[in-house]
């Protein structure tokens, strides 16, 4: 299996501490996030998009420029890009400027967010999304792999004739489906044939698992072939304790704050305690064995291939203790246990090997 870590860059006082960080210190704390995961042996950093408090990811193109000059081997995710709000012309230019600084290491994860309020802030209604992501990506796509795009549409000015520059670095820039709540985000991946990734973050295994499995009978009907489906997944929180009852002790003051914020209400988590979301969810909290046996148990539910974390909230020095334990304690059993292809060859052209050339 393979894994990434991502932030959606919450700016929460810390809800042990009692500590505040300004934006510049945690705009500066991703990127030691991003470099510490590569050292460790991390397969990709991701960075997800808001556009309110107390997220400070309204432009993870541009963070993930930061982190992409920090390194040189770990892939670039975008942990989602809100396309359903975004100008594909924008998008088309802002990432492959990016790929191009990476070295080929950017992936795009794409997803109409979970956040109302970037609506009424881009001018589309809530209604629109689902129709309004569709067509955006479909000019993305052609934006991507076309020149001299002619193109007209409901939610950007017409084209004609157009080019976007810098053209993109890698071949094809791989674009994953994020997938959350709605069948209508799996039937978009399946019939382009692309990967999935589910946000498994709030709910119980089988409001994922049924997008999942629609996922890849879509897959067949659109002429793919579902055994090679490739699926990422969420997990919701991560804390490693010796024991349960330790990580549920140390973490328990973390959930009740996450808890109280609106935009965790507004994801209508049916768990009522933290407890219960360890029972009966996806949160990776306690030891090493039981967060190894409980990735294990969404596997043969789910089939995926990348899993991915955060550490978002914690100390920073909880942060580095989370990380290390994970890379030394679960990471190996699930790389021995759980076969992946995906990202299987290096990056088009690392940082690291464009330097050896020069």
């Amino acid at each position: 299996m393979k894994v990434a870590l991502f932030s959606l860059m919450m700016n929460l006082p810390n809800a042990v501490t009692g500590e505040s960080w300004t934006a510049q210190q945690k705009f500066r704390n991703v990127i030691r996030q991003a470099v510490l995961a590569e050292k460790l042996g991390f397969d990709a950093y991701g960075v997800g998009e808001r556009h309110g408090a107390p997220f400070l990811s309204s432009s993870p193109p541009v963070v993930l420029t930061a982190i992409a000059a920090q390194t040189s081997r770990i892939r670039l995710l975008t942990t989602v890009t809100v396309l359903s709000v975004l100008d594909p012309v924008r998008v088309a230019e802002d990432y492959a400027t990016l790929d191009h600084l990476s070295g080929g290491r950017l992936e795009m994860i794409i997803g109409k967010g979970n956040d109302p309020r970037h609506y009424p802030l881009f001018g589309i209604t809530e209604e629109e999304q689902w129709e309004s992501m569709a067509e955006r990506y479909r000019l993305l796509k052609r934006l991507w792999t076309e020149e001299n795009v002619t193109w007209e549409g409901k939610y950007r000015p017409n084209l004609e004739q157009v080019t976007t520059y810098p053209r993109p670095y890698q071949q094809s820039i791989p674009i994953w489906h994020g997938s959350a709540s709605s069948t209508l985000s799996t039937e978009l991946a399946a019939q382009f044939g692309e990967p999935i990734f589910s946000s498994n973050s709030f709910h119980p295994q089988s409001k994922y698992k049924a997008l999942i499995d629609h996922y890849r009978e879509r897959l067949a009907h659109y002429g793919h072939d579902p055994a090679r489906a490739v699926v990422g997944a969420g997990s919701g929180s991560l804390y490693l304790g010796t024991t349960t009852e330790e990580a549920i002790r140390r973490y328990k003051p973390y959930y009740s704050a996450f808890s109280a914020t609106e935009s965790s209400k507004h994801n209508q988590s049916p768990f009522v305690s933290l407890e219960d979301m360890i029972e009966n969810g996806p949160a990776l909290i306690g030891s090493p064995e039981q967060v190894i046996g409980k990735i294990l148990n969404y596997h043969e539910a789910f089939g995926h291939q990348v899993l991915s974390i955060s550490v978002d909230g914690l100390t920073e020095s909880e942060q580095e203790e989370q990380l290390q334990r994970f890379a030394e304690e679960v990471l190996p059993v699930l790389r021995r246990e759980i076969p992946s292809t995906v990202w299987e060859s290096r990056p088009v052209l690392s940082v690291e090997g464009e330097a050896a050339v020069s």
